[in-house]
């Protein structure tokens, strides 16, 4: 098979999966917990209740998911965000009292698992439009609070392009396409259902 024909496959895996997760991801931006940090009227306690709820994302998506991709990521390590999240809440003195579990599902698939880590991801690239607005907000105008949004900095783009083509590449290898996006779908709805209970 060519390259070409690789990456038009690639291609139209990736948008059936943005596709097919789009009312999911739609549902949860049109939370009130999601608007509220795009709101130019945005509460600093509003900002720090976000960061709280996302603490818990990312510590479940750290022992949970990262799990998975310990020998197939080979920079895993470097997007781990729990502790940038942890490092804002100490800015704002704010102390986590309570930690919620996310993604409740017995067993998962390493194709189901990426799905998951699909959407974490992509949270990524949309803290920094988020990181746009917060930073109007003159406590979050330097560097602290704000390490989370920041994201990879100068490198976010990069590395989803990276992450995209590790996506790409693994659904192309194992043909797993929909269990990628069953995975996707089921993290939009299991973020969507803790920040609604909250």
């Amino acid at each position: 098979m060519s390259t070409h024909t690789n990456s038009a496959i690639a291609s139209d895996f990736l948008h059936n999966l943005k596709t097919q997760t789009a009312d999911s991801h739609q549902k949860l931006e049109e939370l009130s917990v999601s608007k509220s940090i795009m709101s130019p009227d945005m509460k600093l306690e509003e900002y720090t209740h976000y960061l709280s709820l996302m603490h818990d994302v990312h510590n479940d998506t750290e022992a949970v998911i990262f799990p998975f991709f310990a020998d197939l990521l080979e920079d895993l390590e470097q997007r781990r965000k729990k502790h940038l999240i942890e490092d804002d809440l100490l800015f704002l003195n704010y102390k986590k009292a309570d930690f919620a579990k996310i993604f409740h599902k017995q067993e998962m698939s390493v194709p189901f698992a990426l799905g998951v880590l699909y959407v974490v991801e992509g949270s990524t690239l949309g803290g920094r439009f988020i990181l746009k607005n917060v930073s109007k907000y003159p406590e979050l105008s330097g560097e602290k609070g704000v390490s989370y949004f920041n994201g990879y900095g100068e490198k976010t783009g990069s590395f989803w392009k990276a992450f995209l083509s590790f996506l790409s590449e693994y659904e192309q290898k194992h043909e797993c396409g929909e269990e990628i996006i069953e995975g996707a779908v089921f993290a939009f709805d299991s973020i969507y259902k803790h920040f609604e209970d909250r």
